[in-house]
């Protein structure tokens, strides 16, 4: 990738941006950075495991790392049901994922979170048994759950936030399908229709493949505001990494220095994935002229 003059200005931009910002924060507000404390709480010093561990702001950026993989995970699985249901022939599914569309998507998210927070949480969990279920694991598979979800103390509001962002992030993914799907032109079903393949083949062989290069990109957008969109549910004490920021700054007064670190681990993750579903769409359109 060649550096043109543009970037090269653009970039010089941006740093004094950057630096008349912190001028003006320093001299307009009076406020005193102290960067030098920030690293403290990405990472710790344990002295009893003889080794670095993640601190306040990496625990909170891997939890919402596992709470946006589950949630990409459901919601993808949601997305595809209710998209394959908005153009099935039959009716009844037609209806089923039209009202699961609409009803999700013009519904605000903090809504949902604490809809499902408090009722799920309060009457559906203690119903199932979760809690009671969760703490009658064992130490290993408690210590497995921590890591792959959270902490047993912690598991009820997780899986509530999960829930709740699958649901609304599935809706979008619905609609990307379902126009994915639309986007193919008539007469490549026409064409699989006269080879006697049954709606089922003609999807599996024929659509689907040709649909993915078209839904990729903006199932790719809406997985990145999926990491994005978990910092809502801070509202229920998920301890993601928005979370822990309002934590660290009501203890610490470190504002801009705390949000400003936050906002580059936002970054990171999004650019990463980004970047990811790139090389992903490069694999999959080699064999395109």
């Amino acid at each position: 990738m060649r550096i043109t003059l543009l970037d090269v200005v653009l970039a010089v931009l941006l740093l004094a941006a950057g630096a008349y910002f912190a001028y003006r924060v320093r001299v307009g507000l009076h406020y005193r950075w102290n960067w030098a404390a920030i690293p403290q709480y990405l990472f710790r010093y344990d002295a009893d495991m003889g080794r670095w561990v993640p601190n306040l702001l990496m625990e909170g950026l891997f939890t919402t790392i596992r709470l946006s993989v589950w949630t990409t995970v459901l919601a993808t699985l949601i997305g595809t049901v209710m998209g394959f249901f908005r153009i099935s022939p039959s009716l009844f599914k037609r209806l089923v994922g039209r009202t699961y569309v609409e009803l999700i998507r013009n519904t605000p998210p903090l809504v949902l979170i604490f809809i499902f927070y408090f009722f799920v949480s309060d009457q559906i969990m203690p119903i199932l048994g979760v809690d009671a279920f969760v703490r009658a694991l064992g130490p290993n598979v408690q210590g497995l759950l921590s890591v792959m979800a959270a902490k047993p103390a912690l598991f009820t509001a997780f899986l509530s936030a999960l829930i709740t962002l699958a649901l609304f992030e599935g809706s979008f993914i619905a609609e990307i399908v379902r126009a994915g799907i639309q986007s193919i032109e008539k007469g490549q079903w026409e064409a699989s229709y006269a080879l006697g393949l049954s709606w089922w083949q003609q999807m599996r062989y024929v659509i689907l493949p040709q649909a993915l290069q078209r839904i990729l990109p903006p199932l790719a957008g809406q997985f990145i505001s999926t990491i994005k969109d978990s910092a809502i549910v801070s509202v229920i004490s998920v301890q993601e990494l928005t979370f822990q920021g309002l934590e660290l700054m009501s203890a610490t007064y470190l504002t801009f220095e705390c949000w400003i670190t936050i906002t580059v681990l936002y970054l990171v993750l999004a650019l990463s994935l980004s970047l990811a579903v790139e090389r992903i769409e490069i694999y999959m359109g080699r064999h395109q002229v």
